[in-house]
């Protein structure tokens, strides 16, 4: 015959408020100990004050946006300028400016042979400091919609002299 304890048995329950609050804590304090730890690192920039006046028109032009259309057609900031007149007008920036930028772009269908002519038009006449202006290909066309699938076109024949 079995006897029943006169003590009333108690079972073991794990309280889970208590652990949650626990882990909150933990959790937190990690995040803290991790984010003391690490150290940012960036890049020193002189940003330019909201009250500084408009640079005269008469000091020396450091900046040069130099484009290059389908044509073959050369632009000096936006201006159309001759074939012939581009080495000159290269060597009359770099005399009046020695550390002369230029930012060299072209539209997509210009010609390589185009834009490299150009490249060694601008080295010739001594200028240094050379940016290229990149846009990645999109597979979208102009109104946004993906072209047809289909043969490509044959590339334009050479130019004859």
């Amino acid at each position: 015959m079995r006897m029943r304890s006169p003590i009333p048995k108690k079972h073991a329950r794990i309280e889970i408020i208590p652990l949650i609050d626990i882990m909150f804590f933990l959790l937190a304090s990690f995040m803290m100990v991790s984010l003391s730890q690490t150290h940012m690192k960036g890049i020193r920039v002189n940003l330019p004050s909201a009250n500084t006046p408009p640079q005269p028109p008469n000091e020396k032009k450091d900046y040069v946006s130099i484009r290059v259309t389908e044509g073959g057609l050369v632009y000096f900031d936006n201006a159309p300028v001759l074939d012939s007149d581009v080495l000159p007008k290269l060597y009359q920036l770099h005399e009046a400016n020695k550390d002369i930028k230029v930012s060299l772009s072209a539209e997509t269908l210009a010609m390589h042979g185009d834009v490299i002519t150009l490249l060694d038009k601008i080295r010739l006449a001594g200028i240094q400091k050379i940016g290229y202006q990149i846009k990645s290909a999109s597979p979208t066309g102009s109104t946004g919609t993906v072209p047809p699938p289909g043969p490509a076109a044959p590339p334009p024949p050479p130019p004859k002299p």
